[in-house]
């Protein structure tokens, strides 16, 4: 790296979890919208939803920030319309790191974050729960008779969240369960069994609960789940999110909208001509829309972390894998035939990338394994900042 400038920051990434969109910058190149056009030449580093400690600060931020802060980043900049963004764009910033140069703009924007909370990898997943959250504010309805727009997903409505239990699909879930204005029902598909199954024992608690959201778990590749689903909610749900960039759910998303419903394409395409078909005549008479939500914003991101000291979120949900900086190559270039949820990288450390899953087994021959399997066993197998700090510990001590 350059040495530090009067008005940069540097810092040592400690976590880093892989994002599906960095997946398609890597197959994508140069195409990629968020890519700089001399890619080849200038390679950007890597990933964008990572949680860092300040290292050095320059002059012009010493009163604001402090070595020793640990911080987490708003990567989708949004500055004059444009989509460059950390972990997509520059040379010296991006979570795939050990240490990283954070330039002037990233702070000037303020977007960049103190996070206190007793495990780093609480700040890696406050971007992409922040991209969910803005996909929440970005939805809108109507006022009938009217053109007034009301923002936000609609307060004891009925959503449906397509595709809906893969890592975004989880942290979906848990947001649109626990936010300050929550639907009356939540629906939920995937064409994944073992998915479904696993996403009914992280929420079980919360089917059946007196007062609760009534959430339903159903199988999208069985033949009539668009009469099922409509059995489900008989007047059409209010806000409908696609998790999966699939023709065939976008479809299924517009067919099962009501009066006024909003569907919010998620998931971002590889293939720039991608399309599907959306019934025109609903559009007119019906007032359904559509809306598309690309990273999030300084306002989601706040919220995720503020819900997060809450207790009221748990985005570990999203996580099946951990591993270490030398996991991140093999794990991006293959993400889409690795099973499971968000790998989460430690990039001070070298660790196989491994199953939350398969920590017991391995444990039959690895002392730290089987420490770490014991810990997800009390915690519904799920990661969480024991396991973190007994891992970072360990680590560091060899």
């Amino acid at each position: 790296m350059p040495e530090m400038g009067d008005d940069e920051i540097t810092a040592s990434v400690i976590t880093d979890s892989i994002c599906m969109s960095t997946y398609k910058l890597a197959i994508m190149g140069e195409e990629h919208k968020r890519a700089p056009k001399d890619l080849a030449a200038n390679p950007a580093m890597i990933g964008h939803e990572f949680c860092a400690v300040i290292t050095g600060v320059g002059e012009k931020w010493k009163e604001k920030y402090r070595v020793g802060d640990s911080v987490i980043m708003q990567t989708a900049l949004n500055e004059n319309d444009s989509l460059a963004s950390p972990g997509f764009t520059y040379p010296y910033v991006g979570g795939a790191a050990t240490n990283i140069l954070i330039p002037n703009y990233v702070m000037k924007l303020g977007c960049l974050f103190r996070f206190e909370a007793d495990a780093y990898f609480l700040g890696s997943l406050a971007e992409p729960m922040g991209c969910i959250v803005a996909a929440f504010q970005a939805s809108y309805h109507t006022v009938h008779g009217s053109n007034v727009h009301i923002m936000g997903a609609k307060k004891d409505g009925c959503t449906a969240i397509l595709g809906g239990c893969g890592p975004m699909g989880l942290g979906t879930i848990d947001y649109a369960l626990h936010c300050d204005a929550p639907p009356r029902l939540i629906a939920v598909t995937d064409i994944n069994e073992a998915l479904l199954q696993r996403a009914q024992e992280i929420f079980a608690g919360e089917q059946g609960k007196e007062g609760g959201v009534k959430l339903v778990f159903l199988n999208g590749a069985e033949q009539n789940i668009k009469e099922t689903l409509l059995e489900v909610a008989p007047g059409g749900y209010d806000d409908v999110f696609s998790m999966v960039p699939s023709a065939q759910v976008v479809e299924l998303a517009d067919s099962i909208l009501g009066r006024d419903g909003c569907h919010n394409f998620f998931a971002g395409p590889t293939d720039p001509g991608f399309s599907a078909r959306i019934n025109w005549f609903n559009v007119h008479y019906g007032a359904t829309h559509v809306v598309g939500t690309s990273g999030g914003t300084v306002r989601s991101i706040l919220e995720s972390v503020e819900l997060m000291k809450q207790g009221r979120i748990n985005p570990a949900v999203m996580i099946t894998h951990v591993g270490g900086l030398n996991a991140v190559v093999d794990t991006t270039l293959n993400l889409p035939v690795i099973p499971g949820g968000k790998k989460l990288i430690y990039t001070q450390i070298d660790f196989p990338l491994t199953a939350i899953a398969d920590l017991a087994e391995k444990g039959k021959t690895d002392p730290l394994c089987r420490r770490l399997g014991e810990i997800v066993a009390s915690n519904n197998m799920l990661w969480c900042p024991e396991a973190e700090h007994v891992l970072l510990e360990a680590m560091t001590r060899n």
